[in-house]
């Protein structure tokens, strides 16, 4: 059932739940961790600088955040933390974290905090999800909100609707009307215990929404069960209508049983907003005595190294206990074997962690062939000291100090994460604060794809500045956060836009380096209009492949215009350059003016320059969403709940686009481009139909056929 936000907490509230009072299901139900529910979708409201972020779609794997300085980037991410923050990070304080300008509100008893809702989350659920709950439940989405009283609520999104009175009522007084005449009533005075009087006494105070739950329903069922005897047994109708009740009656425990199972299932969220370096070299015995007595005052000094000892799995007790035993006596084979087994343990732990962390970092930290740099990283224990080097080039062991303050942010990075892995942020989804600031641009780059890794496990989100982050093929994962004035607050678009330059310049300078360093690298090029057509092109083409079926030479270089009025400048520039171009134009006015210019026609000729109208039929003027026209209306119906296919059917010759921006509300040529990508994430080639396979494979031929 879909519900609002107010009518859910309407519900709840007379309900209560609070995640600290969910009952546990069974004792012995083990609730399993891994492939745990993702987040699909967050709105973030009175939070800091945040009046309304409005709601924001999260990526399965990976979404990045761009903006500018104190835009409301780490906010959100705070915000987000507190849908299932780990046990030692605060809840909220509405004193610090309600808008500043608006807290008067709350002073003055105005506004309630209890009333005050901030972090909205809706849980895709995954296949471990459903498995531990009923089959009625398990299309549904998972929604939990926060209040800035740190009260937490949750609801079911698409599940069958709670029972209420009104829904049982007609049944109960027709059983009880049955019931009433079964009853033989030899005494005036018993008239007072037949079934329906004493029901009364259950129902009288409950109105049409009262909800059939707690005391309610266990004395309706204890009062059902113990008039059962009263059916007449060949009465069948009234049979059934008893079974159905007791249904009815115990649904909705069976509804908040789904919802405590799920509030277990939902991911813890890792807020990583400061990453703590790892000491080249620590003294165990000292770092033993401040861990046992407490005395660890300053988290950020230690925090890097303990995680080092429980990646290796030891505690700084076990290492200084170990660097301190003298080697017993020889004439006592089985203590110098047990002497022997700890210090072969504690070498070996170190050597798996320092391989692990090695290859890691390689990935990443790719050396350079006339400029060799850090190749093999270890981890060594000496004495009273746990030790992290760097073996060079020549063999030479460098503390990690002595490293660059990238390198050391990276290995520190990788221990921290690793280490923490193991537990908390096992399955959970990770919150990176601008990772990377001290890294090359090159090497951020590098880091890009580790992240991607690291998505693959753990769905993440993370904030950055660097066009070297934003992978030009990510786009369709980006947020653009903004805050115009602070009166509005803190803003996520839900497309690439934004009214301050500066919240674009990540993405903008990411395609400018990607287009500087792919310009001129490709003999075949082919210029395209927009974003949106590199996009249908590259996940149609990637199907095709994926399917066996011929798809874009992949030494091909796909260049988007950004205009198709800007294709002829690509063109003349390519040509130049003494390179292969051809251009794809839509059949739309832009695209036939565009496709007309003399200079575009001169510098590519008539072959290669491409019209979309020629690989559609009976569509004059058609886009490149017409190769996909059916699979688009799907995929409308779906992101938008219209369904366009009639009205399409009708006016087969009229561009799909035309349609769109008329019938469906806000429509965004943007937003169906990206729910295309998505599309194609879950879908296989032979989903699409026929004329748009015969359409797609006509049209990449004939790119193939033009730039071979």
């Amino acid at each position: 059932m879909q519900g609002t936000h107010e009518k859910i907490a309407v519900i709840e509230k007379k309900t209560a739940i609070s995640t600290s009072l969910w009952p546990i299901v069974n004792a012995d139900t083990t609730i399993t961790k891994s492939n745990n529910m993702k987040l699909k979708k967050a709105r973030v409201q009175n939070y800091r600088s945040i009046i309304d972020s409005g709601e924001f779609e999260i990526e399965k794997l990976k979404t990045i955040m761009v903006g500018p300085n104190e835009a409301g980037k780490t906010v959100i991410l705070k915000a987000l933390q507190q849908l299932n923050k780990p046990d030692e990070v605060p809840g909220f304080e509405a004193l610090r974290d309600y808008p500043r300008a608006l807290f008067n509100d709350i002073d003055t008893g105005k506004v309630n905090p209890k009333d005050v809702t901030v972090v909205t989350g809706y849980f895709e659920l995954e296949q471990a999800d459903k498995d531990l709950i009923p089959e009625e439940f398990r299309n549904c989405t998972y929604k939990f909100f926060k209040n800035i009283d740190n009260s937490t609520y949750h609801n079911l999104i698409d599940a069958p609707p709670k029972i209420h009175y009104k829904d049982i009522k007609g049944d109960l007084a027709r059983l009880f009307a049955h019931l009433d005449r079964q009853y033989s009533v030899e005494n005036p005075e018993e008239e007072t215990k037949k079934p329906s009087i004493l029901l009364m006494a259950i129902t009288i105070q409950l109105h049409d929404n009262s909800a059939v739950s707690g005391d309610i329903a266990t004395k309706l069922k204890a009062f059902l069960e113990k008039n059962f005897s009263l059916i007449d047994e060949e009465n069948e109708k009234e049979e059934a209508r008893y079974e159905k009740l007791q249904e009815q009656i115990e649904f909705n425990k069976k509804y908040d049983e789904v919802l405590s199972i799920l509030s277990r299932q939902k991911p813890v969220f890792i807020l990583f907003n400061n990453y703590f370096k790892v000491k080249p070299s620590v003294h165990l015995e000292h770092l033993a005595i401040r861990t046992e007595k407490n005395l660890l005052e300053d988290e950020f000094y230690d925090y890097g190294n303990l995680c080092l000892l429980k990646l290796l799995g030891f505690s700084a007790r076990e290492l200084s206990n170990l660097g301190k035993t003298q080697s017993p006596d020889i004439s006592n084979p089985a203590a110098l074997k047990e002497y022997k087994d700890k210090l072969d343990t504690r070498s070996y732990k170190l050597n798996a962690a320092s391989v692990r962390l090695s290859n890691e970092i390689r990935k990443v930290w790719m050396p350079n062939p006339d400029r060799p740099e850090a190749d093999k990283l270890k981890v060594t224990a000496d004495g009273q000291y746990l030790k992290v080097v760097v073996e060079d080039d020549i063999g030479v062991d460098i503390e990690l100090d002595q490293r660059s303050e990238g390198f050391q942010w990276l290995v520190s990075f990788f221990v921290v994460f690793f280490a923490e892995a193991m537990d908390k942020h096992k399955n959970s989804i990770l919150l990176l604060d601008e990772p990377g600031l001290s890294l090359h641009g090159l090497k951020q780059r590098d880091f890009r794809e580790t992240i991607s890794r690291l998505a693959e496990q753990n769905q993440t989100i993370y904030t950055t500045h660097s066009p070297f982050l934003v992978g030009p093929d990510e786009l369709d994962i980006v947020k653009v956060v903004e805050m115009k004035n602070r009166k509005e607050g803190t803003k996520v678009h839900t497309t690439i836009s934004s009214s301050d330059p500066a919240g674009l310049l990540p993405l903008q300078e990411s395609l400018g380096y990607d287009l500087a360093q792919s310009l001129f690298s490709q003999q075949r090029n082919l210029i395209l209009e927009g974003l949106t057509d590199y996009w249908y092109l590259d996940a149609t083409s990637q199907l095709l492949k994926d399917s066996g079926a011929d798809a874009l030479n992949d030494k091909i270089a796909l260049v988007f215009a950004n205009s198709a009025g800007k294709v002829v400048y690509y063109a003349t520039i390519l040509f130049a350059h003494n390179l292969k171009v051809a251009a794809l134009l839509d059949s739309d006015a832009a695209g036939n003016q565009a496709a007309n210019q003399e200079n575009l026609v001169y510098t590519l000729g008539n072959k290669n320059i491409l019209r979309t109208k020629d690989y559609v039929a009976n569509v004059p003027k058609a886009e490149i969403e017409d190769l996909l026209r059916h699979t688009l209306i799907s995929i409308v119906k779906a992101e938008y709940g219209v369904d366009t296919a009639s009205i399409a059917a009708s006016q087969p010759n009229r561009p799909i686009i035309d349609i769109f921006t008329k019938e469906v509300p806000s429509f965004s040529k943007y937003k169906l481009a990206k729910a295309f990508i998505h599309w194609t994430k879950t879908h296989e080639a032979k989903d699409l139909t026929t004329d748009e396979l015969t359409h797609w494979k006509n049209l990449i031929q004939q790119i193939n056929k033009a730039l071979k």
